[in-house]
């Protein structure tokens, strides 16, 4: 379930090893609450980025540099929730893995591909914003379409290399005394003591939430204060085409915003757990028992960012909305309506294709 190490693995020893001194019981409402989260999760991260990718690759001829981000990023949206009814069985039957060491490095590999591929792609959407706003720049310059197109094949070049240490390493382990199969990281491969086991853990999760999370944040947010600046300073008296920058720019403004809430506080416990392997956290009982209960809920917060975006593009981004009203045949339901009211919306889509 976790994107990068065992909690659960290391927990259990815990537990085995300080069961006069910790209780952890309270662990037990995760087994019924994550997997009806994991489900709802799926039922709108499917739907939803599904009918964003269609409504991206129907509309070819009027796709901003934008629209090409974002199918990009529902497409590793739609790629992820595809497998969190594997991680609800899991949790429901008390992290037990029945599917075979197959699924469990797939399953854990597409979780950090699109937790790497979806940051990506919101910081090349954020310099693409700034390009087009501080600098001006049009689509015949930077903004091309092979530009783009290289933008993304580099993202998930990336994304899939960054990942690649959970496919390599996540593997499946039968616990006798407790009859259970987890899915965890198993580094017999490279270590062969507990000190080099704890190293390579710490590595990789403080890798890759700096990796994931921390820098392109801090990119994202140098591209939004030269953004902020410039639009201070030079969009006062907005025109029609700045009015369209600015509309669009609220709408991955959100976006971005929305992916760090939903990530942030699994980054704090992930790094906190990483750096408690390495005795630069407490590993008391109190605290340890914090991590237990707060991981799972961080990291449900962090997956439903997956089914969020869909309806933060239908509800910001009015070109969007048309497009995907028009597509999905919602039109038929409108003439029905007075034929003024019709007209208007029809002159509504219209400018609203217009690109930016």
């Amino acid at each position: 379930m976790e994107s990068t190490e065992s909690f659960y693995e290391y927990y259990d020893s815990e537990e085995t090893e300080n069961s006069t001194m910790c209780d952890y019981s309270e662990w037990m409402p995760s087994y019924y609450i994550i997997p009806v989260l994991y489900m709802l999760i799926f039922i709108l991260g499917l739907s939803g980025n599904g009918v964003v990718i269609f409504t991206v690759w129907r509309t070819q001829g009027k796709r901003r540099a934008a629209d090409v981000y974002i199918g990009n990023l529902a497409l590793a949206d739609l790629t992820f929730v595809v497998t969190l009814p594997l991680w609800a069985v899991y949790t429901a039957m008390g992290y037990h893995w029945p599917f075979g060491v197959a699924l469990c490095k797939i399953s854990s590999y597409v979780v950090l591909l699109n937790m790497y591929a979806s940051v990506f792609c919101l910081t090349c959407m954020s310099f693409d914003r700034y390009l087009a706003i501080v600098h001006s720049l049009s689509s015949s310059q930077l903004r091309t379409r092979g530009n783009i197109q290289a933008s993304l094949t580099t993202i998930w070049l990336l994304s899939g290399l960054l990942a690649a240490p959970t496919l390599i390493f996540r593997s499946t382990k039968f616990d006798s005394e407790t009859n259970r199969t987890s899915c965890a990281m198993d580094f017999s491969l490279v270590v062969s003591t507990k000190p080099e086991e704890n190293l390579w853990i710490a590595g990789l999760s403080i890798s890759s939430s700096a990796l994931g999370f921390l820098l392109p944040f801090l990119a994202m947010m140098v591209c939004y204060c030269f953004i902020g600046c410039t639009i201070n300073h030079h969009f006062n008296t907005l025109r029609k085409e700045d009015q369209r920058k600015r509309r669009l720019l609220k709408i991955i403004t959100t976006l971005v915003v929305v992916f760090a809430v939903c990530w942030f506080p699994f980054h704090i416990v992930k790094s906190a757990d990483a750096l408690s392997y390495l005795d630069l956290f407490p590993t008391t009982c109190d605290f340890l028992r914090f991590l237990l209960l707060a991981h799972p809920y961080a990291t449900c917060l962090a997956y439903i960012n997956s089914c969020l975006n869909p309806f933060l593009y239908a509800f910001f981004d009015l070109r969007f909305r048309s497009q995907c009203l028009y597509l999905l045949n919602v039109k038929k339901i409108l003439h029905t309506s007075p034929p003024s009211s019709l007209s208007s919306q029809k002159t509504e889509a219209q400018s609203l294709a217009t690109k930016v």
